[in-house]
């Protein structure tokens, strides 16, 4: 007779089955959260081009002065009008371009130098006014969003500075402040820069205040939000720690359109000759300088220009790229 195999016990036969389950292999450590944000980034190829070339520009003109050293403002007049590198290669005298690889202007300063000097005012005044109109729209953003008594007052004056027209609005400050601020700062450049970035920064923060405050309603009545407050936790530390990390995805978005209108604005000021002095480079005069002579030096038109819309059609494509990856909700999309 052959023998019968003898039956396992229930504890025995439970242990063969949670054996079997255990995965003996290694797992995989977690993937981070940064890392997906990261991949999903450099897939949206629009963004990459933009993030890239906003760090090329912004290298260019902070580290330009040191390797181009010609002054922008220095006069020349004996070498004036010249054409770019490009036209005299055609010609074939291209060693005479390379003293000036962009040309000179009608007084013979080099057109390369300004470009570089007016790149770096023009992205200062750029960044520092996005980051005053972050602050000022996050500020409110949070403060309508999370303290249901102030919502309809802040609310109300946000609507209130958005039926005024900008423009304007910057003109008459500028006409009305530049002298007081020129004494009081002791040089018209840095007055004009304070007031520029002030008046840019202080009409600018309220697409962001509602994009925030939408948030903030939203996310104060999740469960996590509830939790905290019914063990006591302070408003400012349930702000701090639980609201304004779940916002960082619009307000990086708002950031990079804040950083394109100030460009913008910026341009358009000094185009319009109530900018910074006549004799301070900016990309926006370099085009207004350019344009009673377009019709014979039509680069002097194209160089402030493209560099002008490159650099917001970057920040743009930037501010699409971090949306998508930033937002879980149509992450991988």
């Amino acid at each position: 007779m052959t023998e019968q195999p003898i039956p396992a016990s229930p504890v025995e036969a439970d242990i063969e089955t949670f054996g079997a389950l255990v995965d003996t292999e290694p797992q995989a450590p977690p993937r981070s959260q940064w890392k997906d944000v990261w991949d999903q980034f450099r897939k949206h190829k629009g963004a990459v081009f933009g993030g890239g070339f906003l760090i090329f520009i912004t290298l260019a003109v902070v580290l330009g002065p040191y390797i181009w050293t010609l002054e922008p403002t220095k006069l020349d007049i004996r070498n004036k009008d010249w054409r770019p590198i490009w036209t005299l290669i055609w010609d074939g005298d291209a060693k005479a371009g390379l003293a000036h690889p962009f040309g000179t202007d009608q007084l013979g300063r080099d057109i390369l130098s300004q470009m570089i000097a007016g790149g770096r005012v023009s992205m200062a005044v750029g960044w520092i006014a996005m980051l005053l109109a972050l602050v000022i729209g996050t500020a409110i953003g949070v403060a309508a969003g999370y303290f249901k008594k102030l919502d309809f007052w802040l609310m109300r004056f946000t609507d209130l500075v958005l039926s005024l027209p900008i423009l304007p609005l910057v003109l008459l400050a500028v006409t009305l402040f530049r002298q007081p601020l020129n004494s009081f700062f002791g040089s018209p450049e840095a007055g004009m820069f304070v007031l520029i970035v002030g008046v840019i920064g202080l009409t600018s923060w309220m697409q962001t205040a509602r994009i925030v405050r939408g948030d903030i309603l939203a996310l104060k009545e999740r469960e996590f939000i509830l939790a905290a407050r019914s063990i006591g936790t302070k408003p400012g530390k349930i702000i701090r720690r639980h609201l304004l990390p779940n916002v960082i995805s619009p307000i990086m978005v708002s950031a990079t359109l804040g950083l394109a209108t100030a460009i913008i604005t910026e341009s358009a000021l000094s185009f319009l000759g109530v900018g910074f002095p006549s004799d301070f480079p900016t990309w926006g005069k370099l085009l207004a300088d350019a344009v009673p002579r377009m019709q014979e030096f039509p680069e002097r038109v194209l160089l402030p220009g493209i560099a002008i819309s490159l650099t917001v059609l970057g920040v743009n494509y930037l501010g699409d790229g971090l949306r998508d990856a930033l937002d879980p909700r149509i992450r991988g999309r």
